[in-house]
This record gives structure tokens, sequence and C-alpha cells, in this order.
């Protein structure tokens, strides 16, 4: 079957990570749970970090995380590559350096045939092996919507770990890719963006953090995430409120990939994802007048493998490679103010 004979992107009703439940809903039920209390656990689901951390000896801890979504582009190999490069990074939000992963596959395999799923999973294995990882297995079940993704085991050193609560009033926040790619594929599935402009955001969401995690440990980061589904604010709320700081973003400096502005500037690039962001975040973020309407969108973009948000000394900022898009400081733990 021609890989390219049904669009993946049309047996989707989301996109990417723009698919995640709203936070709004899904934190209440993950803090109804009981809490993990084992004394190996370094890091788990209290603190909503981006994946779990488990001593195994006082040299090496595991570093575990799952991540699948749906199609965020028709082509099966980019789609592989983005899905991977999406679970590799919160192996890197921890500090940590992948291992092996696991494919999680749900297929419709007499609608989309068994060489573009051949597809999805050579580009998932040719970004896990860029890692210098190894996919060892995994997991499939017949599905009318596809969907693919990764469980990513990593390696840390357990005094090296680098969480989401370890942030400080005065740091600056890193981020180390631009913003923009939720809103192109969503224009793209409306018919409006162009194959030069979804090249660019395939290029930008397949792009391993690797190099940019190194840096940060390097430069001794006190807090780290990655910026997917909940957008630059919702994943900047989580870190600042379990840093016990709020957080101050300057919105003229938030990197936009090149060409994204145009999606932005209506609602051709608003997705269902990052509408319910943007509802999320008025409940933590106070908006400055002059911030442009767009950039407000941008803010809240539902991002696919996104950057790494780096808190930092702003001493040692500029050895991470990205912008300075604000600072922690002193107040209500988990506020934003947007100016």
């Amino acid at each position: 079957m021609d890989v390219a004979a049904v669009p993946l992107t049309s047996l989707s009703h989301g996109a990417g990570c723009g698919c995640k439940l709203p936070a709004s809903a899904l934190l209440p039920i993950v803090c109804g749970l009981p809490a993990a209390t084992a004394p190996e656990l370094l890091v788990g689901s209290a603190t909503g970090d981006d994946a779990a951390v488990w001593r195994i000896s006082d040299e090496l801890a595991l570093v575990h995380t799952v991540d699948f979504f749906t199609p965020v582009v028709d082509d099966p190999y980019d789609f592989g590559r983005i899905a991977a490069a999406n679970a590799l990074s919160d192996v890197y939000a921890m500090g940590g350096r992948p291992l092996t992963a696991l494919n999680l596959v749900a297929w419709p395999l007499e609608q989309l045939g068994a060489d573009a799923l051949g597809e999805v999973l050579r580009g998932g294995l040719d970004v896990v092996r860029a890692a210098g990882a190894e996919v060892v297995g995994g997991h499939s079940i017949d599905d009318p919507e596809p969907k693919y993704g990764l469980a990513v085991t990593g390696a840390v050193h357990p005094d090296r770990v680098i969480a989401n609560a370890g942030g400080r009033a005065g740091d600056a926040l890193v981020l180390t890719k631009p913003l923009g790619a939720g809103a192109v594929v969503t224009a793209r599935k409306r018919g409006e963006a162009d194959d030069e402009l979804l090249a660019r955001a395939v290029a930008v969401m397949a792009a391993l953090n690797a190099e940019a995690a190194t840096a940060a440990v390097a430069a001794g980061a006190s807090a780290m995430t990655d910026v997917t589904g909940f957008g630059l604010l919702g994943h900047l709320h989580g870190l600042a409120r379990e840093s016990g700081v709020a957080a101050r973003v300057d919105a003229g400096a938030v990197p936009v990939l090149d060409g994204a502005r145009a999606a932005l500037e209506d609602e051709r690039g608003l997705s269902g994802g990052s509408r319910r962001n943007r509802e999320y975040a008025d409940d933590f973020t106070s908006f400055d007048a002059a911030v442009a309407a767009w950039r407000a969108r941008l803010v809240c973009d539902a991002t696919t493998s996104g950057g790494l948000l780096v808190a930092v000394d702003p001493a040692r900022a500029g050895e991470v490679p990205g912008a300075v898009v604000g600072r922690l400081v002193d107040g209500d733990p988990g506020a934003i103010a947007v100016v």
C-alpha cells in the first residue's frame, strides 16, 4: 500500500501533543491518587515532573518516561521522528541520558497498511539511535485512530538530577527551541501552510534536545522542563509552582518559528489544545495590555516536541543555547506575568 495514500492526520481528532487531556481536568485526577513513598523514588508524579527517577545505587539512578500521541504530520517517517524526539526529551529534561526505548503503537492496519507503519517505526528508530540509545521492543494494538510513541529508560547520577522544583527567584529562563510549530501544523491541516513552512516546523520538532540538555547541566541549571502540549505558560506554571516562586515572561523575547506568525495572527493556527491552554493559563497569568494578541497565542501554543525551558543563574544563561525569555521572581507560586 502506498504510504501516502491516506493522510495520517485525516484519521486524527487532534494533532501531536495538542491531543493531551486538559491540564485543568487531568491534574485533580492525578493528585487524587495515592503518592508513591518508596525511598528509592527520587522524583515521582507528585511534582508533575517530566519523568520519574529511581535510585539504583549511590552512582546510578534510572529515568522512566512514556509519551505517545496522534499524528501531527502526514508523512509517516516524519511522524515517527517527531514522536521519538518528543519522548526522549523527557529524559533530557531530567538531566539524563537515554538508554533504551519501547515502541507504543496503535494502528488501523487495513486503512493505512503495513508499509506506512514500517516508516513510522523506522523514523522512531533513526532518532533513538541518533540519541545513542536502542529500541528493544514494544507493543501494538489495532485502533481506528493512529498513535505512536515510546516508553524510554535513561540513566542519571542521583546527585545530578534536574527536576522542575529547584528554580530560584532571580534565575533566568532560557527556551531552547522557537515556538509556533503547533500553529503551523494546525494551519496545515486546514490547508493554510505551505510545504516550506511545514518543513521548517518538522525540522524543529524532530530535533533532539540532547545538546541543549548537556549545556544546561554544565551551566548549573536549577530546574528544567520541556515545553510540549500545555504550551510555554502551562509548563512554566508547573516549574514555578513546584519551585515556590512566580515568573515573568517577556513576550517579545519568545522566539517564534520563521513563518509561523501568520498562522498565529488569526484563528487559522489555533488548535483546540491551544484554546484550552489559554483558558487554563488565565487562572494564573496576567497579560500586559501591550502584549500583541498573536504573541499571547504563541505562549499558549500547544507544542509538540518543543525545546527545554531552563532556569539558570543569569550570569550563565549565555551558556545554554536559546533565548532568555524571562525570569523567576518572588511571588505567589506558579503565578506568571506576561509583559
